[in-house]
């Protein structure tokens, strides 16, 4: 029975790349444009050019671009390495349990990019469609 299942993976992945990219990209658009709510809950934006708006940049294109299944494995490298730094700098200094420190969601991100950094995109991707008739 599990093996069957097993051959549903890449289109599983790429559910997982779209479910996981959406919710990321609202987050970059809460920080960069007030979207969501905002930063405060009413609609305020970090400040153009600051860290944290660069941030929500990252976080913006780089969502959509996972959505999209484009860029795959570069734009998850950067945005795992993002999470990394999100964590160690803004939520490890508030000690070390994730569920302490707020930090479980920049893990949990860190770790999905960094699976997708190695695997790609999966089935339903336009990296996929870009690269169809190429073989390794």
């Amino acid at each position: 029975m599990f093996r069957k299942l097993a051959s549903f993976e890449p289109y599983a992945l790429s559910l997982m790349r779209i479910a996981i990219g959406f919710p990321f990209a609202c987050h970059g658009f809460q920080k960069m444009l007030g979207w969501f709510g905002g930063l405060d809950g009413h609609g305020s934006a970090a400040a153009l050019g600051s860290l944290f708006w660069t941030a929500g940049a990252l976080e913006a294109v780089g969502g959509v671009l996972i959505m999209l299944g484009l860029f795959t494995a570069p734009v998850a490298l950067v945005l795992c390495g993002e999470m990394a730094v999100a964590y160690f700098t803004q939520h490890a200094p508030q000690g070390f349990w994730p569920t302490k420190n707020g930090g479980e969601l920049a893990v949990l991100y860190c770790f999905i990019f960094l699976h997708l950094m190695t695997s790609g995109g999966g089935v339903w991707s336009l990296d996929g469609v870009i690269h169809q008739g190429d073989r390794l």
